[in-house]
């Protein structure tokens, strides 16, 4: 839903119209030159895995949260192969504290794909990443994008941000990615690869460090005279209500937890040591079953778990 534009005593404000697309490419292109983050998946020797690796930790979880974690597990598993001769248990074990921790299982299962049907090496063309397990739309065109240099519509949260202010005039985009995103997001690249594989990474970065969603620093913003919703008055958000994260006594809170007891164990753990992590049983036992469910967990004769090794 779009946002209406704030009143004043004399006149409401009419929305801004769009800036054109060539107009924000280079003063943000720019800005990032300038201000860009040196973090380890940006540089060259990263290669592909290293863009995507990160792109997996990334999802839903802060770069300093990630950067630990990142560097041990290049250095344990610098190529895709590296990874795919291991039990999936033991990227479980090395996700530690990310959260969501399927992740790990993807990123293990797109190891194995990368190294049986791509000889190691991981894919440029979108189409083939889009193939691999746990790769979707936005992970596809990241890697090919920021690996790669190539010109593809990289939409995350911060991305979709920037573009929702900048071009639409509202504050936040939709819960959900929309086809209108989509097509704006097309709209908004440019032509050139090079330029289009700049830009990708110039607005997320723009969303991450300036246009940020609960305290956007327009005195900073490279575009805030072109930005619609700024132009407009900064309308209030009227859309539905914008989700939020909760985690204490949620069973991914459980989850997690119980994860924790099977990472720094060296064998198998009975239940007992298990139910002693949560005192709610009904609970508790959602949450393993739900590991179990998700191959995250593996139950053994006995009452006895493990992390999942094949």
């Amino acid at each position: 839903m779009t946002a209406s534009a704030s009143s004043s005593s004399v006149s409401p404000v009419s929305p801004a119209a769009p800036a054109p697309a060539h107009a924000l490419h280079s003063p943000v292109i720019a800005w990032f030159d300038e201000h860009a983050r040196d973090l380890p998946w940006r540089r060259p020797e990263a290669g592909p895995w290293g863009v995507m690796v990160s792109e997996f930790m990334l999802q839903q979880t802060p770069v300093s949260r990630v950067l630990p974690v990142y560097e041990q597990w290049l250095a344990r598993w610098p190529r895709p192969a590296d990874l795919a001769a291991e039990a999936p248990g033991e990227a479980v074990r090395a996700w530690g504290r990310l959260g969501y921790p399927r992740r790990a299982l993807r990123l293990h299962g797109a190891a194995v794909a990368i190294t049986e049907r791509h000889g190691g090496d991981v894919p440029s063309d979108h189409a083939q990443l889009l193939s691999l397990p746990g790769i979707g739309e936005y992970t596809a065109a990241a890697v090919a994008s920021f690996a790669y240099g190539q010109r593809h519509a990289v939409l995350d949260t911060n991305v979709r941000r920037v573009f929702a202010r900048a071009s639409s005039g509202v504050e936040y985009p939709p819960n959900a990615t929309t086809a209108a995103e989509r097509r704006l997001a097309r709209e908004l690249l440019p032509d050139d690869e090079a330029t289009a594989a700049r830009w990708a990474a110039a607005s997320m970065e723009l969303g991450a460090l300036v246009c940020t969603a609960k305290s956007p620093d327009c005195a900073r913003c490279p575009v805030a005279g072109l930005c619609a919703w700024r132009l407009a008055g900064k309308p209030a958000y009227e859309g539905p209500p914008r989700r939020g994260q909760t985690y204490a006594g949620t069973d991914r809170q459980v989850r997690g937890k119980l994860l924790a007891v099977l990472r720094e164990a060296v064998g198998a753990v009975p239940q007992s040591v298990l139910d002693t992590v949560w005192n709610e049983p009904v609970q508790r036992a959602r949450a393993l079953d739900g590991l179990v469910s998700d191959g995250l967990v593996e139950p053994l004769a006995h009452g006895m778990y493990r992390l999942p090794q094949g």
